[in-house]
């Protein structure tokens, strides 16, 4: 679906999409509201949904489309430039799948945006080769297990690892705002992003942290106190040196959970490197990524905190692992960063 109140704008990108083989448009309208309509008329596995339009913009009409479509990837589309991350992190926060921007002089012999847009239609129409039927029934959630006991003596963990998915960019804000200045320990966030964002995020993270926040570089060592976000596109996982010292590799390897960065990845390498001194937080987010991630890190004697229900945009990957029994805590949002401290700040208890 196309969703555009350019008339000129709609018909170059059901054009271009249309003439793609395996790609086909099943509705073109001009605006949020109709698109609302239309959504419930037609499969749909892609909307690309431009942000400024009458009557009901692009804003508006995401999270309703996402309530009436379960699943449906959506790509927003607006004249803003791609460095606008008020904008664009907003739309992911919301549950956007991607962003594009359209160039400055017109969409007409722009070639690389098409290229890029068609690029992303595939992509993420390709994770989902059934669409998730409109409104589907509700389905039954087990009760999560509760909070594990630990008996063992706990070791004052050396790093802080963070996963979180849809919702995750306005969590993270919250978590690393509310974490006390004195944490030394570094933070490794994985948050489901494509490469155009992830360096926005970081820019994010450092304004409403106070903690300065950087896309992670391959080789380059963990700082006490700084923020890695993996950059988007690849996993980010971590090195011992021989000669002493951890650093980050990112690797290139294959999509896990349909995510690339995956939380599953950064944890088990943490695991492995850390083993009892890792403290691993899961946060809103859709699918189960980070769930066997974490139960590696139990197995080397990890700690593991997740958002609780009610807080999260998608309880998806912290209900997993909540549900898997694996949890030290299950916390409000607004309770997790007070957690990490009274955790990783303190002494070994």
């Amino acid at each position: 679906m196309v969703v555009d109140d350019s008339a000129i704008a709609r018909g170059i990108v059901t054009r271009t999409l249309d003439g793609e083989e395996g790609i086909e448009v099943v509705s073109s309208v001009p605006n949020g509201l109709m698109a609302l309509k239309a959504i419930g008329n037609h499969e749909v596995d892609v909307v690309v949904l431009d942000i400024e339009m009458p009557e009901l913009d692009g804003l508006a009409a995401l999270p309703r489309l996402l309530e009436l479509r379960p699943g449906v990837k959506v790509i927003m589309v607006s004249s803003a430039s791609q460095r606008d991350a008020d904008i664009s992190l907003k739309t992911m926060t919301m549950g956007a799948a991607d962003y594009v921007a359209k160039p400055k002089a017109g969409l007409g012999g722009a070639e690389s945006f098409r290229a890029e847009l068609v690029s992303k239609v595939r992509e993420h129409g390709a994770r989902d080769a059934k669409t998730v039927p409109a409104r589907p029934a509700p389905a039954a959630v087990p009760a999560p297990s509760p909070p594990r006991k630990l008996a063992r003596k706990l070791a004052r963990p050396e790093v802080i690892a963070i996963g979180s998915s849809t919702g995750g960019p306005q969590a993270l804000a919250e978590v690393l705002r509310d974490i006390d200045s004195r944490l030394t320990q570094p933070i490794m966030v994985t948050q489901h992003m494509p490469a155009t964002f992830t360096g926005l995020l970081a820019e994010h993270m450092t304004r409403y942290s106070g903690r300065s926040a950087t896309e992670a570089r391959d080789g380059e060592p963990l700082k006490p106190g700084h923020i890695y976000i993996a950059p988007g596109g690849k996993h980010m996982l971590v090195e011992r040196r021989a000669a002493g010292g951890t650093i980050i590799r990112l690797d290139d390897g294959p999509p896990e959970n349909s995510c690339k960065p995956a939380v599953d990845p950064m944890l088990r390498s943490l695991a492995k490197n850390f083993k009892e001194r890792l403290l691993v937080v899961i946060l809103t987010g859709m699918g189960c990524d980070g769930l066997k991630g974490a139960e590696a890190a139990i197995e080397e004697g990890g700690r593991v905190l997740a958002q609780d229900r009610a807080s999260s945009v998608v309880w998806g990957m912290p209900g997993a692992v909540a549900q898997a029994g694996i949890c030290e805590e299950i916390l409000p949002l607004q309770l997790i960063g007070p957690a990490i401290f009274r955790i990783a700040g303190g002494e070994a208890k």
